[in-house]
């Protein structure tokens, strides 16, 4: 079957890179399609981590011999060193591709422009750009995280259509329906790590695991828990390890007995300073150390008001996605943001909407805060 424009071309790799968001991280997801003769000889996707091939690569693999004289579309640029896997640039050059399209070039510190520079100077010709704006909303997290050196947080939340995140009693199970219930757990399963403050964790008991999912994660996300001065015990399912893994940043407020706890209930726990006017823990450095040392592209805020509030005073919450229910629960219910907010309406920020969908009798908003409140450097 013949094939269409090199936008088209690309838009085929951008939705193969979709099938390896739960697998490749902390590697990015990356889709590749060959091309030659105007019909594709080879597909191929970020295989999963640690050491699974490359797109270009497994693209290679599926086309073998007609890979040469071929056209290769790939969403991220090919990468230019050794890593788990050998230069994604030689193992193109090798196969006789003689044309290679980029949407990106990766701003990973040991690529940046340099897979391109090789791949020219093997005198291939390589074009840039192609599809870039929709590759660049997909890999959001990694091109965040490579940018800033912090994981990129994605705040969650299920609200009433008056923006409100409980009852007044504090009941909250359930304000969203199983389908966008559902939903959320594909958000846990596309996150590297899930945070909660110390009122969701005390409150509610949570697990923070993905579930109803299995057959598209073998892993599950890094559970955390930002605790400043030690407030939540060492007990329930978030400190059980056969659920998974739990990561505890506190301060040095917090007492000996409660770190001590969380490290003997197998808990790792990483102790950074206090936060903006003294308030929780340094969401900047727990970002950090999230990115740096525990390879988190994305991590979900899950809550609960206060911490998403702190999230978006200090300029950090990357993305909002929002479940609103058709429910009212007035002026007594718990807001869904806790902070101070602007004196007049023309210092509002206004977010920019990504996406509107129902699921059920709700309705998903993704939402992308003002250029200026982004946290990019």
């Amino acid at each position: 079957m013949r094939v269409g424009s090199d936008e088209e071309l690309m838009a085929t790799a951008g939705d193969l890179a979709e099938l390896a968001r739960f697998t490749a991280p902390p590697n990015p997801w990356v889709g590749c399609v060959l091309v030659r003769d105007g019909e594709i000889v080879g597909r191929g996707q970020t295989g999963p981590y640690p050491g699974g091939a490359h797109a270009e690569v497994a693209a290679l693999h599926d086309a073998g011999d007609r890979a040469r004289g071929a056209t290769a579309f790939v969403t991220l640029e090919p990468c230019n060193h050794h890593g788990n896997t050998p230069p994604c640039t030689d193992a193109l050059i090798e196969a006789g591709v003689v044309r290679t399209v980029v949407a990106l070039e990766d701003p990973d510190a040991r690529v940046r422009g340099t897979g391109i520079d090789c791949l020219r100077a093997a005198g291939m010709e390589v074009t840039a750009g192609v599809g870039a704006e929709a590759v660049r909303q997909s890999l959001a997290p990694y091109l965040h995280q490579r940018a800033t050196g912090r994981a990129f947080a994605l705040l969650k939340t299920a609200m009433s259509l008056d923006g409100r995140t409980a009852a007044a009693d504090g009941s909250s199970q359930w304000i969203t329906g199983i389908e966008a219930r559902e939903d959320a757990h594909r958000l846990r399963a596309e996150s590297q790590a899930v945070v909660v403050g110390p009122g969701t964790a005390r409150a509610d008991r949570p697990r923070l695991t993905v579930r109803g999912m299995d057959e598209l994660i073998d892993r599950q996300p890094l559970r955390v828990l930002l605790d400043a001065h030690g407030r939540v015990p060492a007990e329930g399912p978030l400190f059980d390890p056969t659920l998974a893994s739990t990561l505890v940043f506190t301060t040095p407020r917090a007492p000996a007995s409660a770190v001590d706890g969380w490290q003997a209930a197998g808990a790792k726990v990483e102790v950074v300073d206090a936060g903006t006017h003294g308030r929780g823990v340094d969401l900047v450095a727990a970002l950090t150390v999230l990115a740096e040392s525990h390879g988190v592209l994305q991590a979900m805020i899950e809550g609960g008001g206060l911490l998403h509030g702190a999230f978006v005073d200090e300029h950090l919450a990357d993305r909002l996605v929002a479940y609103v229910a058709p429910v009212l629960l007035g002026e007594r219910g718990l807001p869904v943001l806790g902070f101070p907010g602007p004196d007049t309406l023309a210092d509002a920020s206004r977010w920019q909407v990504r996406d509107v969908t129902q699921l059920g009798a709700d309705v998903r908003l993704v939402l992308d805060p003002p250029a200026h409140d982004r946290g990019m450097v």
